[in-house]
């Protein structure tokens, strides 16, 4: 397999994982820069990604402020050959509410009824929800230990490696205990 073809597995790989989720991790500031760590429930339509959150929930009034957002799939500690080394996808978004006045919210709803279920009946009409729409801009994927990806373009999918060196190991030893792990 050559480096184009590796390469490519390696974008099919991320697609496939962010598939395994129905949340997502999220990392927004308010406008003076505090951040918040949080996670919603999403749906994806057209490489993009929603969520659904409520007033109450600090992460809606900081996408609402400033627009952006770092989103976060990662592999569960348990599932995770080693700690170190969990798999995880990571975008940064810019965040857009989508009105309800718009045909787009909607069709994204239908989305959110058919991933979610009935439990779609209780929140759907309240008011203080808000739909918001995450548009990656650029990406990483760590596939495991010494193995991280930037993914850029416009489908995410022009995939190249953060380092092509790796770790630095400061002798042969440490560095046969990385090749070990890779």
């Amino acid at each position: 397999m050559n480096e184009n073809e590796k390469l490519q597995s390696v974008g099919e790989e991320a697609i496939a994982f962010k598939g395994l989720f129905k949340s997502v991790q999220l990392a927004t500031t308010n406008a003076q820069g505090i951040p918040e760590a949080s996670y919603a429930a999403f749906v994806e339509r057209d490489n993009k990604f929603y969520i659904y959150v409520s007033e109450l929930a600090t992460h809606c009034g900081n996408l609402r402020e400033t627009g952006r957002c770092s989103a976060m799939f990662i592999e569960s500690e348990k599932d995770a050959g080693h700690l170190f080394a969990r798999k995880r996808l990571v975008f940064k978004c810019d965040a857009q509410e989508v009105a309800r006045t718009e045909a787009k919210f909607d069709e994204v709803m239908a989305l959110f009824y058919e991933k979610f279920g009935k439990f779609m009946d209780a929140i759907g009409k309240l008011t203080d929800f808000h739909m918001v729409e995450l548009t990656p801009s650029h990406g990483s994927y760590v596939a495991g230990f010494a193995k991280a990806y930037h993914l850029n373009g416009q489908d995410l999918l022009q995939i190249t490696h953060r380092n092509d060196q790796g770790h630095a190991a400061p002798d042969q030893a440490s560095q046969q205990k990385l090749d070990e792990l890779a």
